[in-house]
């Protein structure tokens, strides 16, 4: 969350993507930091797919992930 506070801060669109293990503390992150940053959640979890399974992931997300930096 911090990176993202800090690229924003930069004037630089960030949106942080997260699974959803780790919804509740990333909102209290952000409630703690006084930063509402743009979020999508992602299922969980992620760090045993493959290559594969993550652009599938990725592929399912880009568009909201793209709404969030231009809104």
């Amino acid at each position: 969350m911090h990176d993202i506070v800090n690229l924003e801060d930069r004037r630089i669109p960030s949106v942080a993507v997260v699974s959803t293990e780790f919804q509740t503390a990333a909102e209290s992150q952000g409630k703690t930091l006084g930063f509402d940053p743009a979020v999508v959640y992602v299922e969980h979890p992620i760090q045993d797919r493959t290559d594969a399974e993550m652009a599938i992931i990725a592929q399912g997300v880009v568009g909201e992930i793209l709404e969030a930096l231009v809104a």
